[in-house]
């Protein structure tokens, strides 16, 4: 039963990451809730310490390839925020099409807010097409990182789950 609930945690994880909520701190979570329902025999201090970590690394590399390419890309500081806020925005806007809406409008809607921010900085619309585009280069690259991250932790989870 426990092991069930760890990996229900595991996949609803994996299934929030690409509309950009925090799939693998729910991930991390299951993994500790496992262990101390367990008394931490399989789930060691360990196994929590690495999952966490690679929880932090996911939302830094978010953080950090998305203002990133949005300035790669020609984009001002403004870009990248326009890009965080239009994600969100466009993900909750997609809602009522079932799963695939709130990806789609994540990514477009940081192409947007991304491309809105700079032109409101720049007024200069190649500059700010530019910067959207490296927006939505940068939200497909994080969330194939995250998504590769969350895979990560769930091989790790299971793996010290079931050697108990």
């Amino acid at each position: 039963m426990l092991l069930a609930l760890l990996l229900l945690s595991l996949l609803a994880g994996l299934a929030l990451i690409p509309l950009g909520l925090p799939g693998l701190w729910l991930m991390a979570l299951g993994v500790v809730g496992y262990g101390w329902l367990t008394g931490f025999v399989g789930v060691s201090s360990a196994t929590i310490a690495i999952v966490v970590g690679l929880a932090l690394l996911g939302e830094l590399v978010e953080w950090g390839l998305g203002f990133q390419l949005a300035k790669r890309y020609g984009g001002s500081r403004q870009a990248g925020w326009g890009a965080l806020l239009g994600g969100l925005v466009g993900a909750f806007v997609g809602v009522p099409l079932p799963i695939i809406g709130s990806v789609i409008g994540a990514f477009l809607g940081s192409c947007a807010g991304a491309a809105a921010f700079e032109y409101l900085h720049s007024r200069d619309s190649a500059s700010a097409w530019r910067a959207g585009w490296g927006a939505l280069v940068g939200r497909s690259l994080v969330t194939a990182g995250k998504v590769a991250l969350g895979f990560t932790i769930a091989v790790i989870a299971v793996f010290a789950a079931v050697r108990r």
